[in-house]
């Protein structure tokens, strides 16, 4: 094992992981297209982890885009923005991707587009680490890989002299997905302007745009823009899912190792995804709050697979129709990537500081697989990154054995799918750790 790990840092990636097909080819050549939403926006008040945010508008009101609807909830919380101008419609439970209905603040859209007057609080150079932090605060800034951490939270560590590392993660490696490839090719002085506005809070740390080598041209882009910067370097991660997952990235860039009871900020790192590095860079320098983001549609029921520049609070349907509509009738449609994305029973929901993809497969190639009884292949636990037996855990999840199931360190499990994947029983390994690790997580929190 230890000889494994060796190799794998050498090679700049992690033990385990799977190759699956990347199906990037649909979407990664056409550049971002910005579009405009129609209908209603529906801005759901829990867009983060944490406590909701608490609405500061009422029915009736006429708001314009920039404008705060909702503030924070406490601290590990975040104000939420409108993204068009208009009335406001109702205030009340929405559904939402998952199913769950949230408190939303639904606005009627005027098509006006009429924006606030956006203004940088001071020159960069001006500011304070805190100044920075308040503005990434107020700005409504969160993880926009799918975690959805309020990012002031986690660029306030206890002890910032501590942190060695500001990692972009430029990774990209979940299937399909290509909206983090476009910004790096149509704007990557922009990620590189965000990192070294975060690594100004950070006075002991190093930069690294941490990208798969399956993107070349991303990678010369950004070795230009950085060359001759003592502070920031460039590395070629080896191709493989789950790359861009945090623990994995920071092992590949350091060699340093966290578990499911740390923070990156525990081994000295700060990691952060392309588009969050990017809405830091509009915030502090444009004085912008978070009111879009980068979102691909494909496909291959798709007609048109694109990545667009999407209102947040925009339905999906909208986008879809954006892209050209279907072009057969899907069997499977996800939310975000194949991999750790959730099917949608429906279009008419709205898209949130998390919303990456739409994945529209024409195929539903896993419901049509029947499950047998494990082979003891140890398939899974060759390619599980979290260096867990999932065959085992999914037993004791099955049959309730929760004790079994933590002695057994089922909380390491990032649920990144590679057992299901590749289990020749075709097991839902992933699916069954998963409702037994929601469990746990909730014991925690009482």
């Amino acid at each position: 094992m230890i000889r494994k790990g060796l190799e794998a840092l050498a090679k700049r990636t992690f033990v385990g992981g799977i190759h699956p097909y990347d199906g990037k080819n649909l979407s990664k050549r056409k550049p971002i297209e910005e579009i405009l939403p129609k209908g209603e926006m529906v801005y759901p008040l829990s867009q983060h982890i944490g406590a909701p945010a608490k609405a500061i508008v009422a029915k009736g009101d006429r708001v314009l885009a920039g404008q705060k609807i909702a503030e924070s909830g406490g601290f590990v919380s975040a104000p939420v923005y409108a993204s068009v101008s208009g009335t406001v419609k109702t205030i009340e439970p929405r559904r939402v991707v998952t199913g769950d209905k949230i408190m939303s603040i639904v606005v009627e859209n005027d098509c006006l587009y009429e924006e606030v007057e956006f203004v940088p609080k001071a020159p960069l150079e001006e500011l304070t680490a805190e100044d920075i932090r308040e503005i990434i605060r107020e700005a409504g800034i969160v993880g926009m890989g799918g975690a959805g951490f309020p990012t002031h939270v986690k660029l306030s560590p206890k002890e910032p002299e501590k942190i060695d590392y500001v990692i972009a993660n430029c990774a990209e490696c979940e299937p399909y997905l290509t909206s983090d490839y476009r910004r790096m090719i149509e704007e990557p002085e922009k990620v590189v302007a965000g990192l070294k506005i975060l690594l100004k809070l950070f006075p002991n740390a190093v930069g690294i745009l941490a990208v798969e080598d399956n993107k070349p041209d991303c990678i010369e882009v950004l070795k230009k823009l950085t060359q001759g910067d003592p502070q920031i370097t460039v590395k070629a991660l080896m191709t493989k899912y789950p790359q861009g997952g945090e623990r994995h990235l920071i092992y590949a860039c350091t060699g340093r190792k966290i578990n499911s009871t740390m923070l990156p900020a525990d081994v000295g790192c700060i990691v952060n995804n392309v588009d969050t590095i990017v809405a830091v860079y509009r915030a502090v320098t444009e004085g912008r709050p978070l009111i879009e983001r980068i979102v691909t549609v494909t496909g291959d029921a798709v007609l048109n697979p694109q990545n667009f520049r999407v209102r947040i609070g925009m339905s999906y349907q909208e986008i879809l129709e954006a892209a050209g509509g279907f072009k057969t009738q899907p069997e499977k449609i996800v939310c975000g990537g194949p991999m750790m994305g959730f099917g949608m029973f429906e279009l008419d929901v709205p898209t949130t500081k998390t919303s990456t993809a739409l994945l529209a497969l024409t195929t539903d190639e896993v419901s049509a697989m029947q499950p047998g009884p494990c082979i003891n292949c140890g398939r899974c636990v060759e390619v599980c990154p979290g260096r867990v037996i999932p065959s085992r855990l999914a037993d004791c999840a099955e049959h309730f054995d929760e004790e079994g199931f933590v002695r057994m360190h089922g909380m390491e499990c990032c649920e990144c799918g590679c057992c299901s994947y590749v289990c020749p029983a075709k097991r839902p390994l992933t699916q069954e750790i998963k409702s037994m690790r929601k469990i746990q997580l909730a014991k925690r929190k009482k």
